[in-house]
């Protein structure tokens, strides 16, 4: 029987899993995951801090899990070596909180992987969604064999380099990151109404965390270095208007600054000199890709670990997926790649389509902040007098709006659309499947000029993508509602649609709704 070990029960690790048994019951899954947690979406992270998501709600796996799908799942463990001459992984038991490690998991931890000894994260308590596995008893390490082994060990924050924001390698007291549902809990504990709070990061993660601050009453300051917000996914005047919009929700903003000095209780000293008020300090600066056993293990690695299309390190009996990886059509820290590298890595392993390969990800990103409603994809930064490209842009600030729309050749290379939600549609749509797009160029981006077969549900070919981040297309629906899938969590447990980032939610209702009514189920 092939042996598969996952290290890492993120994401990409659980969803790795998952295809792997969907593709073949018999293949030995084990899954390391070093967090007390089952499995969870981290894209609901900013919902759940602003309090309208529970954490419970953003598990991808229940606790029977594991068993019901034969599953050897290690929740609280952590790979502190991999042998690659024995092809084997040694596992440490992480300690539980409160109590110091045993002599020999210390031991192992320390003379093995260093720097993952020093990064790993401190035991947190355990919460209603932690998995079982996680307190059985047993030895403290053990060695695991493979036959495949599959690194998805995601990605940690960076914190700035500002004085006092960390205290002998941790982050300072009154300090926390936004990366981990353990994260969400001390900020939930520490946020109270009123409290002024800086945000470090006006990033996309920057932006939800501090949105979600600001929805539970929080007074928030965007401390970002660059002179416009999410300026990997946006242009200038597109920062702007997302900087108005937000302003109107309560969050101020320090562009082009730096924070310099961290005053415990009292808020940042910026590199101008200048003060921001803050008894609570969110970094949201950015992530590194997590390469330390990588590393020790002598694999190649650059900004992340480098993977070929097979998702293959430089040793081909090692798999690399997710945040972790370094492919050429790779975005980091977007859960869209991380899946499609997981469905293709899950081809290869278990014979299912041995010529799977990775070819990269055509990225939608959706911001994920209440009240507001912004998507960017593609080629977003071609200047309006690009002479090889058409390029119209429109901006409302005061309605917050604004649309960039760019094409070649009639077809939709790059967009940014804020404040238009189905102008967003009718573009991701063209842009997913590559058509021609409406001559009334003004029409389509104010979302006026829908294409014939974007009016309805019925009108929708069956290969339109509804759910981009499980690339679930109209037709899998209806065929899942024809197979008794006729509810929003059925569907959801058949297909995925909606378990992403579920900006897809609204459209799969009008599929069912529409199913429903014109094709009733028989009895």
């Amino acid at each position: 029987m092939r042996r598969v070990v996952i290290v890492g029960y993120g994401m990409a690790g659980a969803r790795l899993a998952d295809e792997l048994r969907r593709r073949d019951p018999d293949v030995s899954v084990t899954v390391v995951g070093a967090e007390p947690h089952a499995a969870y979406n981290r894209v609901l992270l900013s919902t759940v801090v602003a309090g309208a998501m529970t954490p419970e709600s953003t598990r991808l796996h229940d606790d029977g899990w594991a068993a019901e799908h034969d599953v050897d799942l290690r929740v609280g463990w952590e790979v502190v070596e991999i042998d690659r001459a024995s092809r084997s992984v040694t596992v440490a038991r992480k300690p539980a909180p409160g109590t110091p490690a045993t002599p020999s998991a210390a031991a192992t931890v320390a003379a093995a992987t260093p720097a993952v000894a020093a990064a790993a994260p401190a035991a947190t308590p355990a919460t209603a969604d932690q998995a079982p596995a996680a307190s059985a008893p047993g030895p403290a390490t053990e060695s695991i064999p493979y036959d495949a082994l599959v690194l998805a060990t995601g990605s940690t924050p960076w914190v700035p380099p500002a004085e006092g924001l960390t205290e002998d390698g941790e982050l300072a007291p009154g300090v926390v990151a936004f990366r981990t549902l353990d994260d969400c809990a001390q900020i939930e504990t520490r946020a109270q109404k009123g409290m002024p709070v800086a945000v470090l990061g006006g990033g996309l993660l920057g932006i939800e965390a501090a949105r979600g601050l600001a929805g539970r009453g929080c007074l928030v300051t965007v401390v970002h270095p660059v002179g416009h917000l999410m300026e990997r996914q946006l242009d200038p005047g597109a920062g702007g208007v997302l900087a108005r919009t937000l302003g109107r929700l309560g969050i101020e903003f320090r562009l082009n600054a730096l924070a310099a000095k961290y005053l415990p209780g009292d808020g940042l000293i910026l590199d101008d000199g200048s003060h921001v008020p803050a008894e609570l300090v969110v970094v949201s600066a950015g992530v590194r890709a997590e390469t330390s056993l990588a590393v020790a293990a002598g694999l190649t690695v650059d900004r992340g670990i480098v993977v070929d299309d097979a998702l293959r390190t430089s040793d081909p009996r090692i798999h690399a997926i997710g945040d972790c990886a370094q492919h050429p059509g790779t975005v980091s820290g977007l859960v869209q790649p991380a899946w499609d590298q997981a469905a293709v890595l899950a081809d290869r392993l278990t014979g299912a389509n041995p010529a799977a390969r990775y070819r990269g990800t055509s990225v939608v990103t959706r911001l994920k902040a209440r009240d507001v409603d912004l998507a960017a994809l593609g080629d977003v930064h071609t200047d309006v007098d690009c002479p090889d490209s058409e390029v119209l842009c429109f901006q409302e600030p005061s309605r917050g709006r604004y649309a960039k729309l760019v094409l070649r050749d009639d077809r939709v290379t790059g967009a940014i659309v804020l404040g238009a939600p189905d102008a967003a549609a009718t573009i991701t749509q063209l842009y997913d499947r590559g058509i021609p797009a409406p001559t009334d160029r003004l029409a389509l981006l104010l979302g006026r000029a829908l294409p014939a077969e974007a009016a309805s549900p019925a009108d929708l070919p069956s290969s339109a993508v509804i759910c981009r981040c499980n690339t679930v297309s109209k037709g899998q629906i209806v065929s899942a509602w024809r197979a008794g899938a006729e509810s929003l969590p059925q569907l959801a447990e058949a297909t995925r649609a909606t378990t992403g980032c579920g900006g897809c939610k609204d459209a799969v209702c009008g599929l069912l709704d529409w199913l429903g009514a014109s094709q009733p189920a028989t009895a």
